[in-house]
């Protein structure tokens, strides 16, 4: 009895591997709030075209379009915690250089859009690496338990603390917040290099072509998981195209300096860290399909608000809104991804599945530099919201077929 009731606790608890997996993830991700931060307002110093300081955020994804699916192959016939703690090595190593030239004054658009392209490269493999490693890790019953804890600090690192001391850093010096990011990466590959091996066993890896084409070919044939992709892509594409611009919307159109531009970013992410407290509870209340259709609701109706924000608090508010409903989603679709698909696949799987749902993200960003160009800073925030509420109406009754209890693709 006693041993049965040992078992039944375990089966309760986060592992002590999953907790070193938490603490890198918060180390890396108060990095990358620093970093996020720190660029557009580094490339706000170099250029006020509204154009260029669009194109850093497409360059930060870039690497989602071009890298994503090779990445995927290789976190799955690799040690998925090696490829974690070496690729953020690397990152260390990007990033330390972006710092040294932002201090010398040797960095233009160029360099650093190579230097953003580099470090995201990074990112794809890690990031993979993160989502594919946590069912190693976690017994299933918990996994969102597990990802609301994980998107809890996520949202602390990169939206609450790592953009109020990016922009602080940013404000006493240049080279400050790129020095910071790169020792975050040096401490979370060390956290990361202390976990358990998680090589993946059975025959020899198949050819990489043949890998890649496993992966889109399980996407491409599950109902929900390529509807939810494809959703992605629309909401992400609307996302950088609303979101490019809000360094110039929150320091031009709303008077911000860059330590006013750091708090709002901070207080939007408030929303998103109770989506991560509250998601894990508000999706067993509700059910998943109940919780998904409301998150993707929320980002069409919010965005058109944001347009329309006379102030920077109701643009504050509304920005929390949104991080609350995109940590939902959040929540929802990694859970899903991870108890559908089968261990062996699940890298090239969310590979594909990222590539489809972020692909596009380098687009949208370009698109709202030239909208917010064309047609003010305001305008790219309604434009994206209508386009979510019309993606989610074209695929809703998808979802709603595709998430009864019943149904099994």
């Amino acid at each position: 009895m006693t041993l049965d009731r040992t078992r039944t606790e375990r089966g309760r608890r986060l592992s002590g591997a999953y907790w070193r997996l938490w603490w890198a993830t918060g180390v890396s991700t108060a990095g990358d709030g620093v970093f996020a931060a720190a660029v557009p307002l580094l490339a706000v110093t170099i250029t006020r075209d509204p154009r260029l300081v669009s194109a850093m955020s497409a360059v930060t994804y870039l690497p989602w379009l071009l890298l994503s699916l090779p990445a995927g192959a290789l976190v799955d016939r690799c040690d998925r915690a090696a490829l974690m703690w070496r690729s953020q090595a690397v990152q260390a190593v990007i990033v330390g250089a972006v710092a040294v030239l932002a201090a010398v004054g040797h960095l233009g658009i160029p360099l650093l859009a190579f230097l953003i392209f580099a470090s995201g490269a990074c990112a794809v493999v890690s990031n993979n690496a993160a989502q594919a490693i946590l069912p190693d890790l976690v017994a299933a019953p918990l996994l969102h338990r597990a990802n609301g804890h994980q998107q809890v600090v996520m949202t602390v690192g990169q939206q609450f603390a790592g953009p109020v001391a990016g922009s602080l850093l940013f404000t006493a010096a240049v080279a400050w917040p790129f020095g910071v990011d790169a020792a975050t990466f040096v401490v979370s590959a060390a956290l990361l290099a202390s976990l358990p091996r998680m090589g993946r066993r059975g025959s020899g890896p198949p050819p990489l072509r043949t890998a890649v084409a496993d992966g889109l070919r399980w996407l491409a044939g599950h109902r929900l998981l390529r509807t939810l992709a494809l959703l992605l892509g629309v909401n992400t594409f609307c996302g950088q195209l609303a979101n490019a611009t809000l360094v110039l919307l929150a320091t031009q159109t709303m008077g911000l300096d860059a330590r006013g531009y750091g708090l709002l970013l901070a207080g939007a992410a408030v929303g998103g860290l109770l989506g991560g407290l509250v998601g894990p509870r508000a999706i067993a209340w509700t059910g998943e399909r109940a919780a998904l259709v409301a998150a993707l609701a929320a980002n069409a109706v919010v965005f058109v608000g944001i347009g329309l924000s006379p102030d920077v608090i109701v643009l504050g508010v509304l920005l929390g809104c949104n991080g609350f409903a995109v940590t939902l989603w959040n929540v929802l679709s990694a859970g899903l991804r991870q108890r559908l698909v089968p261990s062996a696949l699940l890298g090239r799987v969310s590979s594909a599945y990222k590539t489809v749902g972020w692909g596009l993200m380098p687009l949208g960003a370009l698109a709202g530099g030239l909208v917010a160009h064309s047609f003010g800073l305001r305008a790219a925030y309604p434009v994206a919201g209508v386009l979510r509420g019309v993606a989610l109406l074209i695929a809703l009754p998808v979802l709603i077929r595709a998430m009864r209890p019943d149904a099994s693709s």
